[in-house]
């Protein structure tokens, strides 16, 4: 089961995040999916494809590379690096044509062959500083 869902959330990112393929999202996410990122909320799977639609607008050429992966139960957790050029608006930032290096943790929780939940950190203190919205320490 543990490999099973490893494929599931590689499958999220590859689809998803990388070819923006949000159609495959009613397969891969469960309806009422809950994303927790340390800013804020998101419901739903409708929430989520809004959330990934909107990073991708900002980030066209958005591309996230799994580094670590580990399953155990029903929880997956991803370690990974995504890669972008900021090239519309973000969080209220206007396109500053920045190439954006973050990384990120995501644990997934897994039920019914569908994320249903996911935790995710993403270092936005240092996306925010390559930006040039926040002052570089």
């Amino acid at each position: 089961m543990s490999e099973q869902n490893k494929t599931l959330v590689r499958r999220v990112i590859e689809d998803v995040y990388n070819q923006g393929n949000l159609a495959v999202a009613d397969e891969l996410a469960a309806s009422e999916l809950v994303i927790h990122l340390t800013s804020q909320e998101i419901r739903g799977r409708e929430g989520a494809t809004q959330y990934v639609a909107a990073l991708r607008a900002a980030f066209p050429d958005l591309h996230m590379t799994i580094e670590d992966q580990i399953a155990e139960g029903d929880r997956v957790v991803t370690r990974w690096t995504a890669r972008g050029t900021h090239m519309g608006e973000f969080q209220g930032i206007p396109p500053t044509g920045k190439q954006v290096r973050v990384a990120g943790t995501d644990i997934d929780r897994i039920a019914g062959s569908k994320v249903v939940e996911c935790w995710s950190h993403v270092d936005d203190l240092g996306m925010m500083q390559q930006l040039g919205a926040i002052p570089a320490a």
